[in-house]
This record gives C-alpha cells, structure tokens and sequence, in this order.
C-alpha cells in the first residue's frame, strides 16, 4: 500500500535533514571540491547504505517509492540515527501501522484525581499532543496563565504562545526545543490526525522559533529531568521531573515536580505514598 503524498514528502524531508548534519569527516570519506550544500552529498549517503543514488533521490523527493527495512536500516546506519530517529524513520517509510485519525482524549475520573492527590506537589497529565487533561494547584502556581488562552489548555502552547513562559522558564530555549523535538516524535506517529496538524499550524503561525526549528527535525522521546524555574518571591528554583507512562494509554504522561534540594527519589516517593492512599 503507497505512502500518502504528506508522509513521503516528510519522510523526504527527515532524511535530507539528517543527511545534512553528517560531514564527511564522520564517516571517513574525503572533502572534494566546493560544497554548495552542508552535509554529506546524496550520492555519498547513497554509496555509504550500498543503494543506488537514483533511488535515494526519489525517496529524498518524496517520490511514490518503498524502502524495504534492509534499506531503513542501512540508511539508519548511514546516517548515525538514534533508536528514537530510527523508529520516526521506519514510521514515516510505512513499515510501522499508522495510527488513524482519533477522538479529543478523555481521562478515566479515577485517573484524573491522581495530580489532586499529589498536591503540594505540581503535576499534571498531557496527552499525546501536549493537551493538558488534569493538573492541580501546584502547577497552576508553577506555570501562570497554562489555562489562559480558550479552549483546552495545551503546554506546547503555553511555552511558546504565552509571554510569561519566557520569563517563567529560566532555560527557555533549551526547554522549547526539547518539547518541539518530542511534539515532533509523537506528530509522526498519527500521520494526519486534525490534533496535531492544528496544533502544529497553529505554533508556526504564532512561534518564529517554531518556524525556525520544525525543519531542522529534531526528534525525541518524552523522559525525566530538571528545570530551572523562576518563582515570584524565590527566585530561581531548580526542579527535578519525573514522567510516568499511564499503563491503559501510554501517550499520557503524568509528570510530577519536586524541589531538587528534596531527594532524588522524590516523585516516586509521591507517587507511591498516593497509590496507597487510593487503594484504601
């Protein structure tokens, strides 16, 4: 069954993207002549995944053609992918089920307590395109106005549509590049789904950063870490996260915060001590 047009031409644009971050000097060939463009050259990518480069500039030109998984894989060796890259490059290929087109996402009411049972904690639940589904106080006071603009409210939208996360986020920059990054991952697993295609217009209209940086293609998982957070009256207070997969719909995340002068183990702790609390 052939690749829709949109997915080839992002599979095309994925590819020509990582081709371009490799230089020659990192896969032991030469530099030979003037290069118009970064990167290594289609026929040099071509030669080093023991493919035709004919071939490859159809598949890089969105053309209606199909890549074996010898080939994605020779391709994922080539161009030094990540587990995570490569998995974005077999899904946009075909060799992964797309997912359909799905419903706005619901959360169980016993699932939905759960940040109001971590308080003081801040937590909330995001679903798989940043939607926020349940937060308590405690991340309401962390991050100002997540629920001001209409509608659903959306961290992707809050990070870059709304002012005061650049003066929240001590690290903006990084922070917003990582989300993008992920946002971008998880985009390529619902080829075509209105959530995601909405969302990711509606942030280039209103986001030159995200302008800038959807074609450079960074992908990545969602994970745990650390956040430098400026608080009225405390000044800047670094955070420790922790995200945790909901077993019956692994795109919702919940994420919890603790204090990094707390122990390391903080959120887990929480979390913990809540479940007993439930199962009382």
């Amino acid at each position: 069954m052939p690749s829709p047009p949109d997915q080839r031409r992002e599979l095309g644009a994925f590819l020509r993207s990582r081709r371009e971050r490799i230089t020659p000097d990192q896969v032991g060939l030469p530099r030979t002549g003037r290069r118009r463009t970064p990167g290594l050259r289609r026929e040099e990518l071509a030669l080093l995944a023991c493919i035709s480069a004919t071939w490859y500039t159809y598949l890089e030109q969105g053309r209606d053609v199909r890549a074996s998984d010898q080939v994605l894989d020779a391709l994922a060796s080539a161009l030094q992918l990540d587990r995570h890259e490569r998995g974005h490059l077999f899904r946009l290929a075909g060799r992964a089920p797309a997912a359909e087109p799905e419903e706005p996402e619901s959360l169980a009411a016993d699932v939905a307590a759960v940040p109001l049972l971590l308080q003081p904690h801040p937590a909330y639940i995001i679903g798989g395109n940043y939607d926020v589904l349940g937060h308590n106080q405690a991340a309401d006071d962390l991050f100002p106005r997540l629920n001001a603009a209409d509608g659903q409210a959306n961290f992707a939208r809050w990070v870059f549509l709304e002012p005061v996360a650049r003066d929240v986020l001590v690290d903006w920059e990084t922070e917003a590049r990582g989300l993008l990054a992920r946002l971008r991952t998880l985009a390529g697993r619902h080829p075509g789904d209105p959530r995601y295609t909405r969302l990711i217009d509606e942030l280039n209209a209103g986001s030159p950063e995200v302008r800038a940086w959807w074609p450079q293609y960074d992908v990545q998982a969602r994970r745990g870490g650390r956040k430098r957070i400026r608080l009225p009256g405390r000044g800047i207070v670094d955070f420790a996260y922790t995200a945790f997969h909901l077993a019956e719909q692994p795109e919702q995340t919940l994420v919890i915060y603790s204090d990094s002068r707390e122990s390391a183990t903080a959120p887990q702790a929480v979390l913990s001590r809540t479940a007993r609390r439930v199962r009382r």
